[in-house]
């Protein structure tokens, strides 16, 4: 076997530690570097899918001091590894499970499921003679996700029009320029004036949306930037889409690259005086208008930037319904909410992570150095036949087998973590040209998930930064944790695709670094963009527009007697509540109703603490962090208020809410 000094290895390794050169480079040398050091044996002449041969033993052994070049040695040998046990698991996958079969989709039908899951079905279809609620969402809708919508909408009417379908196919210009009709001829209410206020105080100069049409297929051949390390302010206020836009007419002459991951930019969350909204804290109603909104807002992203979004659809397969590993996360929920009704993350998952958890985090090679093969498998049979029987022990389990058990239990989710509609997004996102439109990128697949992936990847990623704060005693690194965990979420193994060596090299680079991303940026991505929440404030107060003219036309002598009632009823509140003042309910605590004056620096944490201040010396201590304070009504459903939420600019932007504490629904 040729042997390679430090010497041969060193230019492979500075291309490799997070480099400030590009993708291409890095691939160029990472095939180097492996055929070189493990020769035509293993790479050569033989894909992922290949009978397992060869022997980790036979490589040759790396010097396992702490200097980084070894970890970077090290990272990379343990992401061959990682391969090899997926590979293992599709060799020796349990009965019941299948290989999903990926449909190669015929013309026009992603852009319908597209438009489904957008909540445009009625654009095309039966229900075109009636797109009138259609119309109301696009007239809430930015300039660059009309045009994504519009792109879509167009690419379904010219199928069904070859398909001869017998419906009506309405001509795609005629409903947008009933839109645009709508938008002209709708008075600009209170209500909707506040929520464009509020969003006009966010859009600086540099983040204006440029004028003129959106050519979707220009492909934007721009290279990515070299962002600082400095902290940046992330803009949330803006469509991302048109940013994109605005930074692709004002950043022509830009030459620089992404950095390397080493040199990731911190970005964070800037001041927002109505609050910052995260996943979980909108109605169900909302959350699937944000949902709705984030799908648009992505690929209209993508569009602008010149790269092709697409989901994938999976045929349905058959698995098992009961068990541990293999099934998927929502049947598991289910078994695991009849022992602890509520639970949102499977128990066996939280188990596994407690168990590496009881151990110190501090172990070398923590989640890298796998357990033995037999005993893993041993553990898993025993674990299926007694968890939930809780007569499994745990004391048997050590460390390393805890982490090799996660991360097999990851592996053989039916489905990916990262759900099979959207892996390929996932994946696509290390193509984006800057760090900080990869971030954006994110942020809306995370909203997207399902809420049990998304669940489960809060409680994966948050522990993995719990290991990477003990770098210093396990030598596990964020960019080496990245390593050795993208396989277990990116490779789905019920795929059952080949792949190249090139695509094998081109995975590893491009799946660890957006694996990094995830880790990094979490706090971040578990935000819901705050254009997206004012997008669907506009829905809510066209919806009650519409619903209002509806109502007059219907019973205009109730509707006169209604308000003359409520005109009488606001007057007297009027009396009982002065102008600056607001009204807070908390039915659940001893003070069930307070008039709380609206200052400059009055902040949602202070309403908080006045009612809990009222409360008995125990109560409050176990009141703190189990209530919060919600907006209800007015242009939004329901929303959840973060501690440092300025009280009068909420109001200003929803007059008309109500104000309620009570605790968050499990």
């Amino acid at each position: 076997m040729t042997m390679f000094s430090r010497d041969h290895v060193s230019p492979f390794l500075g291309t490799l530690r997070y480099p400030r050169s590009g993708p291409e480079e890095v691939v160029a040398a990472m095939t180097w570097f492996v055929h070189c050091f493990y020769g035509s044996r293993r790479y050569g002449q033989h894909t992922l899918n290949q009978e397992s041969s060869s022997k980790v033993s036979e490589r040759p052994p790396f010097d396992r001091s702490s200097s980084q070049d070894s970890l970077d040695e090290v990272s990379m040998e343990a992401y061959w590894t990682e391969l090899e046990n997926i590979k293992r698991s599709n060799e020796n996958r349990q009965e019941g499970q299948e290989a999903i079969v990926v449909k190669e989709p015929d013309e026009g039908e992603l852009e319908e499921e597209w438009l489904k899951e957008a909540g445009l079905s009625n654009l095309f279809g039966e229900s075109i003679d009636d797109p009138q609620e259609s119309i109301l969402f696009l007239s809430t809708l930015t300039r660059t996700q009309a045009a994504a919508v519009q792109k879509r909408v167009e690419t379904v009417s010219q199928t069904l029009r070859k398909k001869n379908k017998q419906h009506h196919i309405r001509d795609v210009r005629d409903i947008f320029a009933q839109q645009r009709e709508a938008q002209e001829k709708s008075p600009d209410d209170s209500d909707l004036r506040s929520v464009r206020t509020n969003e006009d105080k966010g859009q600086g100069k540099d983040d204006q949306p440029s004028s003129g049409a959106v050519d979707s297929k220009e492909q934007i051949s721009r290279v990515p930037e070299d962002t600082p390390a400095s902290e940046t302010d992330i803009n949330l206020e803006v469509s991302f889409a048109e940013q994109a836009v605005n930074q692709k007419e004002f950043s022509k002459e830009r030459t620089q690259k992404i950095s390397g991951n080493d040199s990731l930019p911190s970005f964070r969350l800037p001041k927002d005086k109505t609050g910052t909204t995260r996943i979980g804290d909108l109605a169900p109603q909302d959350m699937k208008k944000v949902c709705s909104l984030s799908l648009i807002e992505l690929t209209a992203l993508y569009d602008v930037l010149g790269l092709e979004f697409k989901q994938q659809k999976a045929v349905k397969i058959k698995t098992r319904d009961s068990g541990l590993f293999g099934i998927p996360l929502t049947i598991l929920l289910e078994q695991d909410q009849r022992k602890v009704p509520g639970t949102r993350i499977p128990l066996i998952f939280q188990k596994l992570i407690s168990r590496i958890e009881e151990g110190s985090l501090e172990t070398e090679g923590l989640l890298r150095i796998p357990g033995a093969a037999m005993r893993i498998k041993n553990l898993c049979q025993e674990l299926e036949a007694k968890f939930y029987e809780g007569t499994f022990n745990w004391e048997s389990v050590k460390q390393h087998d805890a982490a090799s058990l996660l991360k097999l239990f990851l592996r053989e989710l039916p489905q990916p973590l990262l759900s099979m509609e959207y892996l390929k997004a996932f994946q696509a996102v290390q193509n984006l040209p800057t760090r900080k439109e990869q971030l954006q990128a994110l942020n809306l697949l995370v909203i997207l998930l399902p809420d049990a992936n998304r669940d489960t990847l809060k409680a994966l990623l948050e522990f993995l930064q719990r290991v990477i704060d003990n770098k210093e005693k396990n030598k596990m690194t964020a960019g080496n944790v990245a390593m050795v965990m993208a396989p277990n979420l990116f490779m789905c193994h019920t795929l059952g695709l080949k792949s190249s060596d090139q695509r094998e090299f081109e995975m590893a680079v491009g799946t660890a670094n957006v694996m990094h991303l995830l880790i990094r940026y979490q706090k971040i991505l578990w935000t819901i963009p705050k254009f997206i929440v004012n997008q669907v404030r506009k829905q809510n107060i066209e919806n009650q527009k519409k619903e209002r003219k509806a109502m007059k036309k219907l019973l205009k002598k109730m509707a006169y007697d209604r308000e003359k009632h409520e005109k009488q009823d606001k007057t007297a509140n009027g009396a009982d509540v002065p102008q600056g003042v607001i009204r807070v309910q908390a039915p659940h605590l001893s003070k069930v109703s307070m008039a709380i004056q609206l200052t400059e620096e009055l902040k949602a944490s202070d309403v908080l603490a006045r009612f809990l201040s009222q409360e008995s010396g125990v109560a409050q201590t176990l009141k703190k962090g189990e209530v919060f304070l919600y907006e209800i009504g007015g242009n939004i459903g329901e929303r959840c208020l973060d501690d440092n939420t300025h009280m009068k600019d909420l109001y200003q932007l929803n007059p008309n809410a109500e104000w309620v504490i009570k605790s968050k629904p499990v």
